[in-house]
């Protein structure tokens, strides 16, 4: 059959939910026995988000080929359960390049370059990649801010153009909206989708299906004033009141029969009847009185907790999993280095620091660290996290507070993390690291290995930086195994300390691979040690 398509818009507010609502409903195609592939289309003109702040953009989401993604890839990942590759992420940067480098090859034979037909096209062409590539049978296209940003022109001109050239039965244009709540009145407004569909309209996009966001109920009425107002079929208007647990998503559309409205306006049918009982297990987990467990994230990013979305959501996979309640104190490392921030890290029953780059905040994260081994408190490094565990032992066995990484010190006399090899002699920064899926060989006996139950796993990394293999021998002397190792034996990909209930650091970013029913088997095992710490029973099915 010819490739379906659904593209998703966003009106009246960014961050509506447009990632959530796509990745949910690949999630009702995929149980309705459909191959789905999701695509983010991001207008900025960065290449890719590798070089942006996470303030400005929250974490950057790395795929098994190594693209540097926006952070909703990982929604779509973790919600439909499947691994995407680089076509499924495009900018503006990367359109602009690949026709500003044909221009300069002379590919266009000396003709004027415009957004129209050549921006479009290359964009209509990293469209059509991803069914190519993926073999998927339904391609789902999410386009980033919201309609009227200048710069999201060109990619709805370019979905515009799609439905004349694939035809109406193959596509479908859903937009996400925000119904804001009037407090003095106490009333939800639909002036506002109103607006953004009318200005979609004059784009020449009409919505197929309007998704209308709420903090509150949104009654029948309501729902047939949009439909009026916005010439949309009455089952086509689909409020979505938010909802304190995220995975009950895919449950409230399948309740509002989204997937059987899909199917038929895209003419087809469903190849096996969707079985909800696992996901419906996984909410009544989540919903139902656990046990606490304190758990301390320490990182330099925590105003914005999208900085570090993955962790959170591993976290709360293996918590699920493990039959106990998440406690998540986010823990700005910056102010335990004024001394401030001890009172939430005194009672916590896990310690766990992600990934980052830059010096600010190191020696708290440092801190933070020592207090967990010395308290002897279950810890989980994650990249720089893992770098720096190397860096706290490595100050309390050789006797020497300058020990340090050379990424924030290049003359420290010990340098135990230093620049990998082939990062020496590179300038740039963005797509430059040692990025995507690479094998590490684990070794018996080890809690790494015991948490995995098998010989070789393969992780997702984002790092330039490496463990010294010239400390190796020193630091293993002292109690610190090094539990996973690249297969030519070269590179240090887990850190742990024998004579520690569970102080462990990967090189590489486990989050990216754990899934709301497949917790990712470390994050499973430090939170069972947070758990013993605690003194709660673990009960491994939830």
């Amino acid at each position: 059959m010819a490739t379906k398509y659904i593209f998703f818009t966003g009106g009246v507010v960014s961050s509506v939910g447009k990632g959530v609502t796509a990745a949910a409903i690949g999630r009702l195609l995929k149980e309705r026995g459909f191959k789905v592939a999701v695509q983010k289309l991001d207008p900025y003109i960065n290449v890719d988000p590798g070089t942006m702040s996470p303030y400005q953009h929250g974490e950057v989401y790395v795929l098994d080929d190594g693209a540097e993604t926006d952070l909703d890839l990982g929604h779509y990942e973790r919600f439909i359960d499947i691994r995407l590759s680089r076509v499924c992420n495009v900018t503006t940067g990367q359109v602009y390049a690949e026709v500003i480098g044909k221009e300069r090859r002379g590919d266009y034979l000396g003709g004027t370059i415009q957004v129209i037909p050549h921006i479009t096209n290359e964009i209509k062409r990293r469209i059509s990649l991803v069914g190519k590539e993926t073999g998927a049978e339904i391609v789902l296209v999410e386009v980033g801010g919201t309609v009227g940003d200048i710069e999201g022109q060109p990619f709805l001109e370019s979905l515009r153009q799609l439905r004349s050239e694939l035809g109406r039965d193959n596509t479908l244009y859903i937009h996400v909206t925000w119904l804001p709540y009037i407090g003095a009145t106490g009333e939800l407004k639909t002036k506002p989708t109103q607006h953004s569909v009318r200005e979609l309209r004059s784009i020449g996009i009409t919505p197929d299906m309007i998704v209308a966001r709420s903090d509150y109920p949104v009654d029948p009425g309501l729902r047939d004033k949009i439909a009026l107002f916005c010439d949309v079929d009455k089952r086509a208007v689909i409020p979505m009141v938010t909802t304190q647990v995220l995975y009950e998503v895919p449950l409230l559309l399948e309740k509002e029969e989204v997937g059987e409205y899909i199917l038929e306006r895209l003419g087809l049918q469903p190849k096996r009847k969707p079985d909800w009982h696992e996901w419906q297990q996984l909410v009544q987990k989540i919903t139902k009185p656990k046990p606490v467990i304190k758990i301390a994230l320490v990182g330099k990013y925590v105003e914005l907790q999208d900085a570090y979305m993955s962790v959170r959501e591993a976290l709360k996979h293996a918590a699920i999993n493990s039959g106990v309640e998440l406690d998540l104190r986010w823990i700005h490392s910056v102010e335990l280095e004024k001394g401030r921030g001890w009172d939430q890290m005194r009672d916590v029953n896990g310690i766990l620091v992600p990934g980052g780059f830059g010096s600010r905040g190191i020696e708290g994260k440092i801190q933070a660290i020592s207090h967990a081994r010395t308290e002897r408190i279950p810890y989980l490094g994650l990249c720089l996290g893992m770098q720096l565990m190397v860096v706290e032992f490595a100050r309390f066995v050789l006797q020497d507070e300058k020990v340090n990484s050379t990424e924030f010190d290049q003359n420290t006399p010990h340098p135990v993390i230093d620049l990998m090899p082939d990062q020496q002699k590179i300038t740039d920064l963005g797509g430059t690291m040692r990025l995507g899926l690479y094998p590490c060989q684990l070794v018996p006996g080890t809690i790494a290995a015991g948490a995995y139950g098998v010989e070789l796993v393969h992780e997702r990394h984002r790092h330039r930086f490496e463990f010294k293999n010239a400390y190796r021998k020193v630091l293993q002397e002292h109690g610190m195994r090094f539990s996973g190792i690249s297969p030519d034996g070269q590179l240090v990909e887990i850190a742990e300390l024998s004579d520690h209930p569970f102080m462990l650091g990967t090189q590489f970013h486990p989050e990216f691979l754990s899934r709301p029913n497949r917790p990712h088997p470390l994050f499973l095992s430090f939170i069972q040690a947070a758990a013993k710490h605690a003194g709660v029973q673990i009960n491994s099915r939830g």
